[in-house]
């Protein structure tokens, strides 16, 4: 088969498609023929040498992916050749054919297209995780997202609607406000001209949020803790701001407040599974309902996987961006 290697770090000139070793799904896996992958910030972190698979995990990229069963390793059961999957993976997405544990795998979803499905499986994950089984959003509570208009975001805001939330989203420009204005966010700031601590408590009558999903990590940790209303809860996912800030603890304990931080690729296998079936339970009858969707805002060929490495760290993208094979 074929699959983007990097046989050095760094810039999207690294990613080579090249012949490499079909995958032997092992015990408690199947095999899927990769119709379509995803790009996550995290394989460009991988690209560059600083995020390197978890050990036993497939050596390319590519944390998500949509295909069709062509192989089941011994163990399995409830699956058949031939099924339309989409897979949460610990790499391997960037590829003709990946093993997958059968626990990371999910039905696509009644009125998906395949090809789509592929943006789904990372952030509905992430987003069930953090926001709902780690930080209990609930109806009538106020979700921040920094980064609305990513392929995080766009999905936060659509699951925070979809169980009555109010959501507050922070981007760069008027035109990914609008966008996220349309999946249902009520209160919008751009981050380049508004503070965003000082609009949330005039939006929220001082308030602020009950749940705030961070992707920035440092730059945003104190504004973040002066934004939780009390009781509130922090995740952050991501350290695109940084890795190390100080935390004013007296703030923390004023609010009552809680800070948590999470990555999904090094997870053992038994808690992505888990995560996955609650995303099967709680997340894909959403989606078969049309009220949440995936946004996908541009495709490329797999074997142009530079091209989509360049439009993701433009950040001029809304959504998510896939990889077709060719």
């Amino acid at each position: 088969m074929r699959a983007i290697t990097i046989p050095e770090p760094g810039g999207p000139e690294a990613l080579v498609w090249a012949e490499v070793p079909d995958p032997v799904p092992g015990e408690g896996e199947v095999l899927v023929e990769v119709v379509a992958g995803a790009v996550n910030r995290a394989d460009l972190l991988q690209r560059q040498g600083f995020y390197n698979p978890p050990p036993g995990a497939s050596p390319y990229p590519g944390l998500e992916c949509a295909g069709r069963i062509a192989g089941i390793g011994p163990g399995v059961s409830g699956w058949s050749v031939g099924d339309e999957v989409c897979a949460l993976l610990a790499g391997g997405g960037y590829a003709q054919k990946v093993a997958v544990p059968a626990g990371q795998l999910l039905p696509v979803p009644r009125g998906v297209d395949l090809k789509r499905a592929a943006a789904l499986p990372e952030v509905a994950c992430t987003v069930w995780s953090n926001v709902f089984m780690i930080s209990h959003l609930r109806p009538g509570e106020t979700l921040l997202v920094h980064g609305g208009s990513s392929g995080i975001g766009t999905m936060a805001i659509q699951l925070a609607k979809a169980v009555g939330a109010r959501v507050a989203v922070t981007a760069g420009t008027k035109e990914k406000l609008d966008q996220c204005a349309e999946l249902g966010a009520d209160i919008l700031v751009n981050y380049r001209e508004q503070d965003f601590v000082e609009e949330l408590g005039q939006a929220t009558g001082g308030t602020g949020a009950d749940v705030i999903l961070d992707n920035m990590g440092a730059k945003y940790l104190d504004r973040n803790i002066r934004a939780l209303a009390v009781n509130g809860r922090l995740a952050i996912i991501g350290m695109q701001g940084g890795v190390k800030a100080e935390l004013n603890i007296g703030a923390l304990l004023t609010k009552r407040a809680a800070v948590t931080a999470t990555s999904l690729r090094a997870r053992p296998s038994a808690e992505k599974a888990a995560i996955v079936a609650a995303v099967r339970e709680h997340v894909w009858p959403l989606i078969e309902a049309g009220q949440v969707r995936p946004v996908v805002d541009r495709e490329f060929p797999m074997s142009d996987a530079a091209a989509a490495h360049r439009l993701v760290e433009e950040s001029t993208h809304v959504g998510k961006v896939l990889l077709v094979v060719p």
